[in-house]
């Protein structure tokens, strides 16, 4: 209630002036009560405020946690997530409106108490003085005497000053009551304006922020539905299940063993059996442990806890026996034997005993059986790797790698910005596409899964010299004259540098996944292109038969001290088909290397393709290039065979001939593409829907990979690899990709298809592997890699699973045939040089 006070009536002082005054002190006495408890009230709901905060975000925190235990539930982690950051900017708003009310509420009203109201008070303090000594006054004047002169003045004189200090002091109090009543409704009302502004700020921000999650809570309310469906469905099925194991349960007769083994050389996961036994230790107290036993790629090991690294008891169950053990104390146990120790178990009931010792045996069978089970597991990884022999070691040196590699592939026309929306300087490639791109485009690529893209990055990841000329052969430019053929005439928009990824994200779909804007060929174009590609390659072939004449390798000379028999009249009379890129010092020293290991000598000697001594290994591969016999690696003896001063071509394929096929299609396209060595034409076969893998009924059953080899083009090779050719696929002869690169003495792409996991001890319908194939033709370097592959191997398979001995080595002289092959090829041709500079 504002009271105002005349300045007329306090000059009276009248008593409808002291009432009034009266009434003022009352009502700002009351006001000063009710705003220290407002101020107080303001204070304990700041300091709640706080607390709720520091709850709720201890709440959201526990939300956070929760999400990233769910990181195997992309839908539960991603919602969780994002509630929590919109919870947290809830607590934001929270805080901001906490301080809004402390600077609007507590801080301001707490100014207008101290300063006005204590103004008025100090103003009070000193008119209730001066009216005292105003009434003193007066009291004084009236009681004064008339007879006495000096009194009477001296009465008279206070009373004046007293009235005069009264008027200046009322008229003081006055102002003061006048300026707080106008002040108290302007402070008040601006500090709950300020405070009810901080709450409609407060609940706009809230209210944007929900509707912006609205979308997402509606969608998750669709999935809750349909997951509460599924769960009651998944329930009633588990419970059915249940009761089922329960009817089968009490219709069994359980026995000890009551867990049913089975042996399993098929088995998905290379595990043919698995279960629990009891190990008797090794130390001088020979206590027994329970432990989990499997066998697996010929190997017995066990685990104590699922995280272990399994620990192998037996390294090669070629070389071990199994047996019964009635000779101590313990029922059920067995056991295994091999030539550097033995292991006993014990089975929880005779027949699990008698199942585990079964399994022994039926491994030990599979293992003499399947002497190329090595090879079966090369042949089932995939093809597609683009990784090293080792992925686990360290980079070569002369594998590309950061600068080298990204200034390489932005030499190409086009690939100096993204391929999908032009992001200039892009860091990232698609390698089995060919293009370069910008880190957001990669990601996306990335989701569309490595049957689509396959993503490495210019600067961090290594390059090896075939993928690096793939990537330099296609470019940005070529693939988008295949895939964006259409895109204009569609009226398809390309995302450009810094769109919302929603948009890029659908239009790489659109691109490579839907391949929307790629113009399909009509039958017409498809046939003229077919026979254009046949033509170049007709042209490429017969341009390569008129190659420059070369000076004939030099004779090499017999090794000091080899006497074999039927050889030296041959020698004599007859050059070398061609020396070994490595000489025979080097190669002592190699074998050396990979006949440090006892256990592969032992394993080299029950292999029939390899000789019972390392020295007999060595001689065999340094003979090979000069005028000595090689040894037939199929042969199940190692006799000597003398080799004919004239060999026939290595090459006994067939010539390739165009004919009218009975239908042209993309796979067709793919096909003589790949031998006219032209990766744009391959690109836009893939791109109008060729299977990688076509077959050609019409042709022996060859594919693309294998045209590709026909071809001679390594970088052809290479892109067919990476877009998921098989590399074991064989022919209606039975000859896969090595085969033929094998016949045609292709060294760089032996060498590559070795790499990419081929299967060198897979044969022909002539009983014929590729190591047979080089060493009748005489070639030394593609007998090397053969031989150090099928080593490598060996030692791997007798050193556990796990080792990784003599992988440096051999990872070396691979990476020398690698860049050989990609940056100075005419090294690996001399034997064709050779063969067509002969009359």
């Amino acid at each position: 209630m504002k009271i105002t006070v005349d300045f007329e009536e306090c000059l009276k002082d009248s008593p409808r002036f002291r009432a009034t005054i009266e009434e003022v002190e009352g009502d700002v006495c009351e006001l000063e009560s009710k705003l220290d408890k407002l101020v107080k009230l303001c204070i304990g709901m700041i300091d709640a405020g706080k607390a709720y905060n520091a709850a709720n975000k201890q709440f959201v925190n526990g939300i956070r946690e929760l999400a990233q235990q769910s990181t195997k539930d992309e839908v539960i982690e991603s919602s969780l997530t994002k509630f929590a950051e919109s919870l947290q900017e809830m607590i934001n708003y929270h805080t901001i409106l906490f301080d809004q009310a402390q600077r609007s509420i507590k801080t301001q009203l707490q100014t207008f108490v101290k300063d006005d109201i204590r103004k008025f008070k100090e103003a009070k303090k000193q008119f209730d003085k001066v009216s005292e000594e105003k009434e003193a006054a007066l009291i004084k004047n009236a009681q004064a005497p008339r007879n006495k002169q000096h009194e009477v003045e001296e009465a008279t004189n206070i009373l004046t000053a007293t009235r005069k200090c009264f008027r200046h002091i009322v008229l003081d109090y006055v102002l003061q009551i006048n300026v707080l009543q106008s002040k108290r409704r302007s402070e008040i009302l601006k500090s709950m304006l300020s405070f009810m502004y901080a709450h409609l700020t407060f609940f706009h921000q809230g209210y944007d922020l929900f509707s912006e999650l609205q979308p997402l809570m509606k969608l998750l309310g669709g999935q809750l539905d349909q997951l509460v469906v599924d769960a009651a469905k998944e329930k009633r099925d588990m419970e059915q299940k249940h009761s089922t194991i329960q009817q089968k349960a009490a219709l069994q007769d359980f026995s000890n063993d009551d867990t049913k083994l089975e042996y399993n050389v098929d088995a998905d996961n290379g595990i043919a059996m698995e279960g629990y036994l009891f190990k008797r230790a090794s130390n001088a107290f020979k206590t027994w442990n329970r432990r989990w036993f499997s066998i697996q790629n010929n190997q017995l090991v066990y685990q104590k806890k699922f995280k272990d690294n399994p620990t192998v008891v037996v390294e090669d169950l070629r070389l071990c026996t199994v047996k019964h053990c009635e000779d101590i104390e313990r029922r059920f146990c067995f056991e295994v034997v091999s030539p550097t120790k033995s292991c006993m178990m014990q089975a929880d009931s005779e027949k699990l005993r008698q199942a585990w010792i079964k399994a022994v045996q039926n491994s030990i069978a599979t293992a003499f059986r399947d002497k190329g089970d090595e090879g079966e597991k090369l042949d089932r990884k995939s093809s597609t790797s683009t990784g090293s022999l080792d992925s686990g070691g360290e980079p070569k040196e002369r594998s590309l790698k950061g600068e080298s590699a990204l200034q390489k592939v932005l030499a190409i026309p086009g690939n100096t910005c993204c391929c999908d929306c032009g992001q200039p300087d892009p860091r990232w490639a698609s390698i089995n596409l060919g293009i370069t791109l910008c880190i957001q485009c990669s990601g996306i690529h990335r989701s569309l899964g490595v049957h689509f893209s396959k993503v490495r990055s210019l600067t961090l990841d290594t390059w090896e010299p075939e993928l690096l000329k793939l990537m330099c052969e296609l470019g940005n430019g070529v693939i988008n004259q295949i895939y964006e053929a259409r895109r204009e005439e569609l009226g398809a928009r390309k995302p450009q540098p810094g769109d919302p990824r929603h948009e890029v994200e659908a239009y790489i779909k659109a691109k490579y996944v839907d391949r929307r804007f790629v113009r399909r060929p009509s039958d017409e174009e498809l046939r003229n292109k077919v026979v254009s590609l046949s033509k170049q390659e007709k042209r490429l072939s017969s341009s390569s038969e008129h190659l420059p004449p070369r000076a004939p390798p030099p004779t090499p000379k017999l090794r000091p001290g080899s006497n074999i028999s039927g050889q030296s009249a041959v020698a004599s009379g007859s050059e070398a088909r061609r020396d070994s890129l490595f000489c025979p010092d080097e190669l002592d020293s190699l074998f050396s290397y990979f006949d440090n290991s006892s256990k592969l000598r032992s394993i080299k000697s029950a292999d029939s393709g390899i000789q019972n001594s390392a020295d007999g290994s060595r001689e065999m591969l340094a003979n090979t290039p000069s005028n000595n016999s090689l040894t037939n690696a199929d042969a199940a003896e190692s006799q000597p065979m003398a080799m004919p001063a004239t060999l026939p071509s290595p090459s006994p394929c067939k010539e390739m001939v165009f004919y009218e096929p009975k239908e042209y299609s993309p796979g067709l396209q793919l096909y003589w593409a790949s031998c006219a060595r032209s990766l744009p034409d391959m690109a836009e076969a893939l791109a109008h829907g060729a299977e990688v893998n076509w077959v050609n009924t019409e042709d022996d059953k060859r594919t693309p990979l294998i045209m590709a080899v026909q071809g001679g083009s390594l970088v052809a090779c290479e892109f067919l690899l990476q877009n998921a050719a098989n590399v074991n696929q064989q022919d209606a002869q039975g000859r896969g990709p090595l085969h033929h690169a094998t016949m045609l003495g292709h060294t760089g792409q032996v060498c590559l298809f070795l790499k990419r996991g081929a299967n060198q001890n897979a044969a022909d319908i002539d009983e014929k592997t590729p190591l047979t194939v080089a060493v009748e033709a005489a070639n030394a370097d593609i007998v090397t890699l053969l031989r150090l592959a099928k080593m490598n191997e060996e030692m791997r398979e007798a050193e556990g699973p796990y080792s990784q001995s003599g992988d440096e080595t051999y990872q070396d002289i691979f990476q020398d045939f690698t860049h050989m092959a990609s940056n100075d090829p005419d090294k690996l041709n001399r034997y064709q040089q050779y063969d067509q500079q002969k009359p």
